[in-house]
């Protein structure tokens, strides 16, 4: 089967569905992910084909609106990255849609492709929990019902004239939001979180499967430089102190980390990101991009911005967290670590300082707890295969 995974968003958003299309070709399948340039070389350096979408989304996240400037220019671009993802999907047997790419339904209904949604965060409304990409405030069982079906309405509004015109071209006719939204009531869409992680709400449809974590692609090869392997030789296990994509001030915030880091009584290995951190004492070593699969396992702690994809590689590390959410779905990932007794307490970057940091790092570090929480957490994981799941899905078309 010819597969194209459609992978809109930073990073961490394309990550673990490299990995799932490794597993989906050593399956038999053909895999083409389509997505931004600057993946390009992730993608076609694990030997799957790729195809290019427009957008850099490192440059939207690196101006002053963040997130708010990513989704602007996704809208914006809603037409042109709608025919990109047609050009990528015609030679395709069926499409996987991410979040983000969630313009590729109409696409696969214009080239008569069946699709899957393939989703990082959970989405689909329940009673149980509010919309995971807007709050973690409980709004009971009809509001938190309500506020996702709202949020999935208003999602698709700055769309309506790309959508409009890309169905035009596709020979299809308009449908409004609310006619589109119930027409995705029985649509596939197969979460690569755990069930142990986010236990799988009684209300949701038997369309929705909670199939397990998509890990990265494996790095067999990956050799750490040598000062990195130098750091880690000369003293106890580090805490790890990354935020991925995230933007910031980098000299601010890497002030901040070595201040914390010391007041802790830590070394710390701090990834660099999309932020450009620079933080370096006798105790911090700065490093660009490390595999997490390596790296976190040798660590003592990890502090990160609780995204999807780095929440996963801590739990599947077996490590304590204290998660730093600044946006989106990652306040609920954080929220999900300490209710799983693996993170102290969730620390908010917007009121991030380096004695809230310190603290949380002595207790995650110090605590014995969290520690064996994340061990067992870790043994769940080991026993899942969310790939399996997907082929599932893709065996049932």
């Amino acid at each position: 089967m010819r597969i194209t995974v459609l992978a809109v968003g930073s990073r961490g958003d394309v990550v673990p569905y490299v990995g799932l299309g490794v597993r989906l070709e050593q399956a038999g399948h053909e895999v083409t992910v389509a997505t931004h340039t600057r993946f390009e070389k992730m993608v076609t350096g694990h030997g799957l084909r790729y195809a290019t979408l427009p957008i850099d989304t490192h440059e939207e996240l690196s101006r002053s609106g963040g997130i708010v400037a990513v989704n602007r220019s996704v809208a914006a671009q809603a037409l042109p990255l709608g025919r990109a993802m047609a050009d990528a999907a015609r030679s395709a047997d069926v499409l996987l849609l991410t979040p983000a790419g969630w313009i590729g339904g109409h696409v696969a209904e214009g080239l008569g492709r069946p699709s899957i949604g393939v989703y990082l965060q959970p989405m689909t409304p329940t009673r149980e929990f509010p919309p995971s990409t807007v709050t973690t405030r409980p709004l009971g069982p009809w509001g938190n019902r309500a506020a996702a079906n709202a949020v999935l309405e208003l999602g698709q509004l700055p769309y309506r004239g790309a959508v409009r015109a890309l169905r035009a071209e596709l020979g299809l006719p308009p449908i409004g939001h609310h006619k589109w939204l119930r027409h995705l009531a029985d649509w596939p869409i197969c979460y690569g979180y755990s069930p142990s992680v986010v236990p799988q709400p009684a209300d949701w449809p038997s369309s929705c499967s909670t199939v397990g974590y998509w890990w990265p692609a494996p790095e067999p090869s990956y050799t750490p430089p040598p000062s990195l392997a130098a750091f880690l030789s000369a003293g106890p296990p580090p805490v790890y102190i990354g935020f991925g994509s995230m933007p910031g001030d980098p000299s601010t915030l890497s002030a901040l980390i070595v201040e914390a880091v010391r007041a802790a009584g830590v070394r710390a290995v701090v990834g660099r990101g999309w932020a450009g951190l620079t933080a370096t004492s006798d105790d911090v070593l700065t490093v660009d991009e490390v595999p997490h699969e390596w790296l976190f396992p040798r660590m003592a702690a990890v502090v990160h911005h609780a995204g999807a994809g780095t929440t996963a590689a801590g739990l599947r590390a077996g490590v304590p967290a204290v998660p730093v959410p600044l946006m989106v779905d990652q306040p609920f990932w954080a929220q999900r670590l300490v209710g799983l007794g693996v993170a102290p307490a969730v620390v908010p970057f917007r009121r991030l300082t380096a004695p809230r940091l310190a603290a949380a790092i002595r207790s995650a570090v110090g605590e014995p707890a969290y520690r064996q929480r994340a061990v067992g957490v870790a043994a769940a994981l080991a026993e899942e295969d969310g790939a399996a799941g997907v082929l599932r899905a893709l065996n049932r078309l």
